[in-house]
């Protein structure tokens, strides 16, 4: 072995040359000994002269052709790998077996096996995949825009909203059905979308998740090989490099991702071609979301100013800020009594959210949110369709290779309906059920572990108060640094939480043996969502409806591990709920924006200084090596994206009433969170393999179901957290004025400080407070029944109950009658379909009618030839070949006038199918 080192010690390829240092950089030809010789990344070279850039890196050449392979062939998927083994080589024979064209980069540390798939692989995986192609048949396309959508579009195009069609072209809609290699006359072969890169990448990652690599049956699939480090990546390529300004990634990145374009419609279609219907329809939903965030904003933003101009005319405002009240200690012994004036910035910061518009802002956005949803249906049934998705069945999906390794060796399976094959069948009652109980067992664990923190939070709260009057701090610490700081350490847990929880979530789906993808995402989505929706709301749902409800009074205060809960300001708990409301949402919505972006950029540069340190693992540069560097998507990296947007969902819809710029907020996150997140994955991912889905999955039940829970929530933060229930009763009932003067003294109650319990009386009373007062509704110290509930305590409650079944009933009425009003699926879209089916079997029966005599007719021609050449007689010969040729010219006759009888819609498709077919014939 050493002999043969020494004896090609200085062979050198001249890409080797190239990628050299500069020590290296002059001639070889100038050598008597060194031999030059040509690998095969050499003959595609084009040898350019080498140029300095600003930091004096050498520049490689760039291949003639940038993504393709030898004999300009082109690749459609990479496999990556450093090592050789045994069983990469057992694959990579399969997948030759199967038809691939396979060819091998190795002038690096990393080697690329470039995957081409040839046509007859794809006649027959995708009459397996189901995969729709684009059918010969002419659709006419009517325009029945009324006047009023007319006047829209001119207002959209003069105003620059809409695409620019020089850029994104509008597609034309055309017919598509399943592929079937029987009706492959049907198809149109020369259409764009016929075996598009999109259908190979598909093909090809079926396959590639099939395949075997060993005797076992276990032994299978990409995704166990690259766990075991056998490849170090699998990808499809982009169309080109960012500095390629013709591609359509550039075009992409710069019209559509970038926030100066913010404010333009999105090139779903594009996208689609570009990334696959999964992710195209993640980003359809975000811009339908953000565009019906619009109204929300005006609403919320209108009660708001509201608020702000009719501040200073509030009468409870005005009393708290200009009267003399003591107010009764927060804390037993070392508080101080406190004046009441202190909260005068905070009442009236109050006011702000809790005026009387409040509640039809409430009614409007329980609205919003019903309309929202059922034109969601509408508008996604109709991108289905476009984009040949309408009847797509999860049984036509194929089985994940990991359910089909954990079921290998499974006794019972059955066929599927759909696909005809045969599959494992997972046991009901011995694992299914068992598995299933274990993981929601664990997730209602998890989330009592998350009441719990809550908990502890609550408790440091109340801890804070002792400390605030230890150290002398002004009442400013009460009012605004504990709900700040109690909100801060709480968004800190959530995070914390969500972290462990997402692996815990993962590894309990996993056991619960998933046939499909979709619906191993739609299990891990709903144990997820369920505990976020636990992590997130608990504090949000603890002030609003029990903080301040069960304190007691100083005479006799309720207590939880002997300390005294937590009271309301005189305004209510309403404040300090938006306090919380704002920290978590902007806060979660900030992190989750600064992270995604920081993360992939730093991972993409430390790719970078670690290729550079170690330039022999990828040292030459075209479109495998470069998007080898990027990183890799995961299968659900779109799950990180539709739970924060449905997270932040909730909180636009469950507690808007808290917070009415909450939908404003979220409309300027999500204008840069759909950009930043196009921008993310044109620049710092590989280009995912396309995936087919029908909607956005669990995620729209999730939707509706916040939407009906946000209507209960709102009623009750209306009737008991904030002061439009009682001060409309006291208005109408205890003040003969009609108005609000005496509200305030109507909300406390006065307490002698004789009446204090020993445990809670406070240690000092410089000013010798004989009367305090507090905010409850009971008798004062004078009353024949003193802290007791009064007779304006149960009407007030009353009152409370009876708005909760007028609101619900009301709003609930209004969403019932939206969703009865609103088709899921709108006439004209329903009228189109039956058309289209109609159209399709027509010209099938048409076809296959033309095709059956054209059979018929050189059947009976062979037929007569055959008797012909039976014959001895010449006399008879001539006529019978007479005889053969009236036979054909009637047959032929027949023939044309099946063909030429189609609709006026078809009739350009059937002549082409009908010269198609007689070339086949």
């Amino acid at each position: 072995m050493e002999d043969d080192d020494d004896e090609f010690y200085d062979t050198i390829s001249v890409n080797s040359q190239l990628v050299g240092d500069n020590r290296r950089r002059r001639s070889y030809l100038s050598l008597s000994r060194n031999t030059v010789y040509y690998s095969a990344f050499d003959l595609n070279m084009e040898l350019e002269p080498l140029q300095e850039n600003s930091n004096s890196d050498l520049q490689l050449p760039r291949p003639k052709t940038w993504r393709n392979a030898k004999d300009n062939v082109s690749v459609d998927f990479v496999l990556a790998y450093e090592n050789d083994c045994d069983k990469r080589r057992l694959f990579e024979q399969n997948l030759a077996d199967v038809g691939f064209i396979l060819q091998t980069e190795e002038v690096q540390k990393i080697k690329f096996i470039l995957i081409h798939v040839p046509q007859h692989v794809l006649y027959q995986y995708a009459e397996i995949l189901k995969l729709r192609m684009p059918l010969k048949i002419n659709f006419e396309q009517r325009d029945n825009n009324n006047f009023l959508a007319t006047s829209i579009n001119k207002f959209l195009h003069w105003s620059r909203i809409k695409l620019d069609k020089t850029l994104f072209p509008p597609k034309n809609y055309t017919l598509t059905a399943e592929f079937s290699r029987d009706k492959i006359y049907l198809f149109d072969e020369n259409s764009p979308d016929y075996f598009n890169l999109q259908t190979r990448i598909t093909v090809i990652s079926y396959i590639l998740e099939r395949e075997k690599f060993g005797d076992k049956e276990q032994e299978k699939g990409i995704k166990k090989l690259l766990a075991e480090n056998i490849y170090k990546a699998a990808y499809p390529l982009h169309d080109g490099d960012l500095k390629n300004v013709n591609c359509i990634r550039r075009r992409l990145l710069d019209e559509w991702a970038s926030v100066s374009k913010g404010i333009k419609y999105q090139p779903i279609d594009d996208i689609k071609d570009y990334f696959g219907v999964k992710i195209a329809l993640y980003f359809t939903w975000l811009g339908f979301y953000t565009h019906m965030l619009i109204p929300a904003s005006i609403f919320g933003l209108l009660c708001f100013l509201f608020g702000i101009l009719t501040m200073n005319r509030d009468q409870l405002s005005i009393d708290i800020c200009t009267q003399n009240i003591t107010m009764c200690p927060l804390c037993d012994k070392i508080c101080p009594f406190w004046q009441l004036k202190d909260a005068c910035l905070f009442s009236k910061i109050t006011y702000l959210v809790d005026n009387p518009v409040t509640v039809v802002f409430a009614v409007m956005m329980s609205v919003w949110s019903a309309l929202y949803l059922e034109m969601w249906k509408r508008y996604s049934a109709e991108i289905t369709h476009r984009w040949g998705l309408t009847g797509f069945d999860l049984l036509a999906e194929p089985p994940r290779p990991e359910f089909l390794t954990r079921l290998a060796n499974a006794k019972k399976e059955k066929i599927n309906v759909v696909t005809l094959l045969k599959e494992p069948v997972v046991p009901y009652w011995r694992v299914k059920v068992p598995s299933i109980l274990f993981s929601f067992t664990v997730v209602i664990l998890s989330m009592t572990a998350a009441i719990a923190v809550v908990f502890a939070i609550v408790m440091y709260r109340m801890s804070l108060l002792t400390s605030s009057a230890l150290y002398g701090d002004k009442s400013s610490y009460r009012i605004y640094v504990v709900p700040v700081t109690g909100g801060v350490i709480n968004l800190i847990c959530i995070f914390i939480l969500n972290y462990f929880y997402n692996m815990l979530a993962e590894y309990l789906t996993e056991t619960e043996l998933h046939r499909t993808q979709t619906e191993h995402e739609d299990s891990l989505t709903l144990k997820i969502y369920l505990f976020q929706f636990v992590n997130y709301y608990t504090c949000l749902f603890y002030i609003a409806f029990l903080k301040g409800k069960f304190v007691g009074y100083p005479a006799k205060y309720n207590r939880i591990f002997g300390a005294r809960q937590e009271e309301c300001q005189p305004g209510g708990c309403l404040m300090e709920l938006t306090i919380q409301l704002t920290i978590i949402m902007i806060g979660k919505q900030a992190f989750h924006s600064v992270f995604e972006i920081i993360k992939p950029l730093a991972i993409k540069m430390y790719n970078k200084f670690k290729f550079k340190i170690k330039p022999e693992e990828v040292c030459t540069q075209n479109q495998w090596t470069e998007d080898y560097k990027l990183l890799e998507l995961e299968p659900n990296g779109l799950f990180q994206e539709y739970l924060e947007m449905v997270l932040q969902y909730g909180f636009v819809t469950i507690f808007v009433t808290a917070f009415p710029l909450a939908p404003l907020f979220a409309l300027i996150n999500n204008i840069f969170e759909m950009r930043l997140d196009g921008k993310k994955m044109l620049k710092y991912f590989r280009k995912p393999v396309p995936k087919r889905v029908k909607d956005i999955g669990v995620w729209y039940p999730i939707m509706n179901t916040i939407g009906r829970i946000s209507v209960v929530t709102n009623a009750f933060i209306i009737a008991f957290s904030s002061q439009f229930i009682p001060k409309l009763v006291y208005s109408m009932k205890w003040n003969h004025d009609r108005t609000e003067n005496g509200f305030l003294h109507f909300t406390l109650t006065e307490f002698n400080t004789s009446d204090f319990q020993v445990a809670a009386a406070p240690l000092k009373n410089p000013n010798n407070v004989q009367i305090c007062s507090f905010a409850e509704y009971r008798n004062d110290y004078d009353h024949e029944y003193k802290y007791k509930r009064p007779i304006e305590y149960w009407h007030i409650t009353a009152a409370r109950l009876a708005f909760i079944v007028v609101y619900q009933n009301l709003v609930g009425f209004i969403i019932t009658a939206i969703q009865w009003a609103i088709p899921d699926i709108p006439n004209k879209l329903r009228d189109r379909i039956k058309r289209e089916a109609y159209q399709i079997n027509e010209s099938i029966i048409r076809e296959e009618k033309r095709r059956h005599l054209t059979t018929q007719a050189s059947r009976a021609k062979m037929n007569f030839v055959d008797e012909i050449n039976r014959e001895d007689q010449n006399g008879s010969l001539h006529q019978r070949l007479n005889r053969v040729n009236s036979i054909s010219n009637n047959t032929s006759d027949q023939v044309s006038g099946s063909a030429s009888s189609p609709s006026a819609n078809s009739n350009s498709s059937s002549e082409g199918s009908t010269d198609q077919s007689e070339s086949n014939s």
